[in-house]
């Protein structure tokens, strides 16, 4: 059986899973805009084990998913001890990139606020994502420009984690990929605008690519092509190939918070790098 169709088979199992998550910490609810996909949602453990924050942007394809509906990251989060921010962006195809960009941006200036307003040291943030949400972070954390445009101020940012990502369009692409990024995108839009390895600056951030040589979605290719250039771009960089048997794209992007870092290695690397 290839990897797309496991990936496909895969969704009844994941969801499943997903939906029987039990919300142990009660998530609060930020707007950062009037529709109703600007939000973030911000978790609290009961137990605070470390000063260092998450924050984090869901997948879905840029077309779907909301920060309530990736709770249970938050939750699993949590239960490590962390303080875990989840943000949410309008969605396509309705709405074009860059729209989806400005709202993480927007989005994370208003989370590093509501954390200071709060008294919450902001020092040690490590900034994540999965699928469409890693290459959203990615030009978060590295697209020099957007940061200008944006206002953001990366200061206080000590990592970042991208899970699964589109980080390059002109790699690989198969056909539910290449539907993706056409209702992300204008007719006439150039995607080089919008591409993390046309975009990524030199950085001191360091970074941890996570990636499956079986993802079924994603080819390995693109985190290859990315790991190259932050290389050359002198950015401490790590490419880690998952090794668990639940391999496909949305097992290891988002099933993996749905496992314990004992019987989940990609978990595990996912919190070692950021214990380290």
């Amino acid at each position: 059986m290839n990897d797309s169709m496991r990936e496909s088979l895969s969704y009844f199992g994941l969801f499943r899973r997903m939906f029987a998550v039990k919300k142990t910490v009660k998530a609060e609810k930020v707007s950062f805009g009037e529709h109703k996909d600007q939000y973030f949602l911000y978790f609290e453990p009961k137990e605070i084990t470390s000063e260092k924050i998450i924050v984090w942007v869901h997948g879905g394809g840029w077309n779907s998913g909301t920060p309530a509906v990736f709770d249970f990251v938050g939750q699993a989060m949590c239960s490590y001890g962390y303080r875990f921010i989840s943000i949410g962006y309008r969605l396509s195809p309705k709405n074009k990139f860059p729209v989806q960009i400005e709202d993480v941006c927007t989005g994370y200036n208003a989370a590093i606020k509501f954390l200071k307003e709060k008294n919450i040291d902001t020092s040690k943030i490590i900034i994540s994502g999965p699928s469409a949400g890693a290459h959203l972070t990615s030009l978060l954390v590295y697209d020099r420009q957007i940061q200008n445009r944006m206002n953001v101020d990366l200061s206080g940012v000590i990592g970042f984690i991208g899970v699964g990502g589109p980080y390059s369009f002109f790699t690989k692409t198969g056909v539910f990929v290449k539907m993706l990024l056409n209702q992300l995108f204008k007719k006439d839009f150039d995607r080089t605008q919008g591409e993390p390895c046309s975009r990524i600056a030199k950085s001191s951030i360091p970074m941890l690519l996570i990636q499956s040589e079986h993802d079924g979605l994603i080819d390995y290719s693109c985190a290859e092509l990315f790991y190259k250039r932050a290389v050359e771009l002198g950015i401490p960089s790590e490419l880690y190939s998952v090794e668990d048997k639940k391999n496909t794209h949305s097992w290891y992007t988002a099933g993996m918070f749905l496992e314990k870092r004992e019987e989940n290695k990609t978990l595990d690397k996912f919190l070692s790098w950021i214990e380290k």
